[in-house]
């Protein structure tokens, strides 16, 4: 995007990028941009908080109003208002026995369906949908990943890996929804919850698991790569991929 960013301005046309990781956009040079203290995949901030992410924006427009230059990268003065936790945020209950982790992870999307249910009532939305399957469907074709052997995709057109990676998105989308709730948790608070206490991170970390020990040199990538953060990685102490 720098690079694309110097072509426009060659042509007359003003750009402003918003930047994420600033030692990057230090390196790639963009002719204006506005580094943001914001998690990746969140460039305008938390969701759902209008005047927070117009002020961002205005933010980054205002840079076209500046003459200094060829390089200028601004930071934005605010910090993510979703970093502080919640103290009244409590998830909703998931299953915790179950004689497989197959079996859990059935319970626990069932268990979740009334929360995601009423967070689509108050939100009007939801980004669960990427697969086309439904819930049920999801847990089945992730357990099916689960017992080592890579099942047939439930999709035409899509790969069975490319359809693993759209559930899983799904996956981590439904839980995350239903866990929000009426509160504000921080990303922290959700991702400690779905990581450390639910089927549905459990399962994912263990297709993780299984990409890294594959010789496929594709479900390698994929599964190592694209299921769990880098940041949730580290944290946990996981098997770099």
């Amino acid at each position: 995007m720098s690079a694309l960013g110097h072509y426009l301005e060659e042509e007359g046309i003003a750009t402003v990028a918003i930047s994420l990781i600033r030692p990057q956009t230090e390196n790639t040079k963009p002719p204006r941009a506005l580094w943001v203290p914001f998690e990746l995949g969140r460039p305008f901030g938390p969701p759902s908080d209008a005047a927070s992410q117009r002020r961002v924006m205005l933010a980054a427009l205002r840079l076209l109003e500046r003459a200094d230059g060829p390089v200028l990268i601004e930071d934005f003065p605010e910090d993510d208002p979703r970093a502080r936790p919640d103290p009244g945020w409590r998830p909703p209950p998931v299953p915790m026995a179950g004689p497989t982790l197959v079996d859990r992870l059935a319970d626990e999307i069932d268990a979740l369906h009334g929360a995601h249910a009423r967070w689509i009532a108050r939100r009007g939305r939801t980004t669960v949908g990427l697969s086309g399957l439904d819930m049920p469907e999801i847990g089945r074709y992730v357990s099916a990943w689960l017992s080592g052997t890579a099942p047939a995709s439930p999709r035409e057109g899509y790969s069975a890996i490319l359809a693993l990676r759209f559930a899983v998105d799904d996956l981590k989308a439904y839980c995350l929804e239903a866990a929000a709730g009426d509160g504000a948790p921080s990303s922290r608070q959700l991702g400690n919850w779905l990581w450390n206490d639910t089927a549905a991170g459990a399962a994912v970390i263990a297709l993780r698991a299984l990409g890294l020990a594959s010789d496929d040199d594709r479900l390698k990538a994929v599964l190592g790569n694209f299921m769990v953060p880098a940041v949730r990685v580290a944290m946990m102490g996981l098997s770099p991929g």
